[in-house]
């Protein structure tokens, strides 16, 4: 466990760079890899257009040239409310990964889940994963379902995304985010390393909040004041087989207004490597 671990960034890791310098920063870390979204319009100094404008082949390639992988682009919001309108935003974001190169996909619940009969959520959500089954079959993609540990969430625990993706036959096309944040919102005891995709991390560190309380806004770079137990969640992976991607996602406004981001994602990276290392030992 005390190996180089698998670094990655999430532009919201530094929404405030172009695509080119985002890689360009992923690059200097020595990470493995990026995930690019398509939901910065509120967070960006420049051209909020996803890839900047640019055209998608383009991006890969330039990732390709610095050794960088895309690992994902991020997101279809609410895929498990399913309509024609879906259908088109989750076919633009494959037809996308296609032309970038990318290897999956995002795919985000409602967080404003409505009030379901009895079996309705479970029969909703299998439905979209039915339905967009067939589209990543034919586009050999995979997607990436990351549950939402808040209360107000549509799917908030992995056991149950599991269940559906099973229920459907998705196991070859189908896997988790395992988010530390949510993963301790939602007070999930369960790891499914078999399942994981891609492991976001974050840390919260004030001591004045309950869980219930948690928001985004509250999600920093992880350090030794860290609530969320990141160190445990991600040495319980690793330890269970997971050797994917730990992709960094503080959604913070202090994080994102940082000139110099590379420092501090730097720090961060030696904090979570050494902390696992002093375990292992």
């Amino acid at each position: 466990m005390s190996a180089q671990l698998n670094f990655a960034l999430n532009h919201m890791a530094a929404p405030r760079l172009s695509c080119r310098e985002f890689l360009d920063l992923a690059a200097s870390l020595g990470c493995i890899g990026v995930e690019l979204r398509n939901d910065l319009a509120d967070k960006r100094l420049a051209d909020a257009a996803f890839f900047d404008g640019e055209a998608p082949e383009a991006i890969g390639a330039y990732a390709r040239s610095n050794g960088i992988r895309l690992l994902g682009l991020s997101e279809a919001y609410g895929f498990n409310a399913w309509s024609e309108a879906m259908r088109a935003k989750v076919q633009l974001l494959i037809d996308q990964a296609g032309q970038a190169g990318a290897e999956s996909i995002s795919l985000i619940p409602r967080n404003d889940a409505p009030r379901y009969g009895e079996g309705e959520r479970d029969e909703a959500l299998r439905r979209s994963l039915g339905e967009i089954l067939p589209m990543l079959d034919k586009a050999g993609l995979i997607a990436l379902i990351e549950p939402l540990g808040f209360p107000s969430s549509s799917l908030r625990l992995k056991a149950e995304a599991v269940e559906a993706i099973e229920a459907v036959g998705g196991e070859a096309r189908f896997s988790l985010v395992h988010d530390t944040f949510h993963h301790h919102l939602a007070g999930e005891k369960e790891f499914f390393p078999e399942h994981t995709g891609i492991v976001h991390i974050s840390g919260v560190v004030d001591p004045t909040l309950a869980a219930e309380d948690m928001q985004d806004r509250h999600r920093i770079l992880v350090d030794r004041r860290d609530r969320l137990g990141n160190i445990e969640q991600i040495r319980d992976l690793l330890s269970n087989g997971y050797s994917g991607p730990l992709s960094f996602e503080p959604f913070s406004p202090e994080i994102h207004a940082f000139d110099k981001p590379a420092e501090a994602l730097r720090l961060s990276m030696d904090f979570i490597q050494d902390s696992l290392a002093r375990k292992a030992a």
